[in-house]
């Protein structure tokens, strides 16, 4: 059944909700919604979107950019993860590159890396009956923790999950924790933010309170908004594909899963991400207003749209002078992990 939930969402042209591939802007530690101001913030992130990202941003970002990595040229938000590392039985670590999404568009090819990101309605298969309220300037948010340290607690975050990629089209199943075996397409990383508001705040002291999540597994639709938090947002979700091929013939003799998160997450427990809102004046709200679906929300109809060498050719200059590539002794920021 979910795998015809996917095959009916490529052949349904006529129903709302967006999903694109951004490219990189950049690779560092910086994090302006957890650590605002901490230059370096405690772990390595990999940033898509708008290039007004600093360490401290405040209020409409869409205002402060110029330019997006994103295709829709109206699109200034900035959606990040951590950085995913291999570590060598040596001790030495190795970041995992990211490759984009083939089933995404025409240009996903010449995209640099980056992400997926969907802003949904209901689910891949009907717009909905329920007014989509788009989030507002300044708005932020994050999903999961670095702090899970269990796999029950993994479990419990309903919509954060890994896939062991068998080709571009695997989807499921769905794991609580990183893959124990080879994965001969790679790792597929899901974020799935919560979608109901509580219509006041823009941010709380945990980035998540002013938020309330029914995210159910994949993308089945959600449940309804309890009265606390009656605005229902777009449903907000990051696709991240890392490509492990690489490392397949360096994996550990005694078969041990060898990928950790660049805070030293060797289980995959504390898988999370972060969002702000950048949206251009009421652009999203146009989008979510409409019957468009995916790429043919573009090119005016409602969004207006750029190239993948223009994405390509949005970039920021690194405020974190550090490697975060090639082969380290450790990972950055990190100093004191494990061997």
């Amino acid at each position: 059944m979910k795998s015809l939930l996917f095959a009916l969402a490529f052949a349904a042209p006529s129903q709302a909700g967006l999903r694109f591939g951004c490219s990189t802007l950049s690779i560092q530690r910086l994090d302006p919604v957890v650590e605002p101001g901490n230059v370096p913030s405690g772990h390595v992130h990999q940033i898509v979107g708008g290039n007004a990202f600093n360490a401290t941003m405040q209020g409409d970002i869409a205002e402060q950019a110029t330019c997006t990595t994103c295709p829709f040229s109206e699109d200034f938000s900035n959606y990040w993860t951590a950085v995913m590392y291999f570590k060598h039985e040596n001790g030495s670590y190795h970041r995992v590159p990211i490759y984009p999404n083939a089933q995404i568009g025409d240009n996903t090819a010449a995209v640099q890396g980056g992400m997926t990101i969907y802003y949904t309605q209901k689910d891949f298969n009907s717009n909905g009956n329920e007014k989509i309220t788009a989030f507002k300037p300044g708005f932020r948010m994050t999903v999961g923790s670095p702090t899970t340290s269990t796999l029950d607690a993994a479990k419990g975050h309903h919509g954060l999950r890994y896939v062991c990629l068998d080709n571009a089209l695997t989807r499921f199943p769905e794991l609580p924790d990183f893959p124990t075996k080879k994965c001969p397409g790679g790792i597929m990383t899901v974020h799935h933010f919560p979608s109901c508001w509580d219509g006041k705040n823009l941010d709380s002291p945990d980035h998540q309170s002013h938020m309330y999540n029914t995210v159910k597994e994949a993308f089945t639709p959600a449940g309804p908004c309890p009265a606390s938090h009656p605005v229902k947002m777009p449903q907000l979700a990051y696709e991240t594909l890392w490509n492990t091929t690489m490392f397949a013939n360096m994996w550990p003799k005694d078969g041990s899963q060898p990928f950790v998160w660049s805070y030293d997450d060797r289980k995959g427990y504390g898988t999370h991400g972060d969002y702000i809102f950048g949206w251009k004046g009421d652009s999203l709200q146009k989008a979510m207003d409409s019957s468009c679906m995916f790429q043919a929300c573009g090119n005016g109809r409602p969004l207006k749209s750029q190239t993948a060498a223009q994405q390509n050719k949005c970039s920021i200059k690194n405020t974190v002078t550090e490697e975060t590539q090639g082969w380290l002794k450790e990972l950055p920021g990190q100093k004191m992990s494990m061997q």
